[in-house]
């Protein structure tokens, strides 16, 4: 199953008031949740040029 990281109506309303309680609970709540983690990678997987080789 893929991250809903993207769609996710807590980060976009995170995003949109960034001083406010619930982005300081998103902040505190991507620190740890696995889903953010792989939607992190799956970004990085993104942007990687294509003939990079992993290590």
């Amino acid at each position: 199953m893929a991250p809903t990281c993207e769609n996710c109506f807590i980060r976009r309303r995170a995003e949109k008031r960034p001083g406010s309680l619930i982005a300081r609970v998103w902040r505190w709540h991507t620190g740890w949740c696995p889903g953010w983690k792989a939607y992190q990678k799956s970004l990085a997987e993104e942007k990687r040029p294509d003939n990079a080789t992993d290590l």
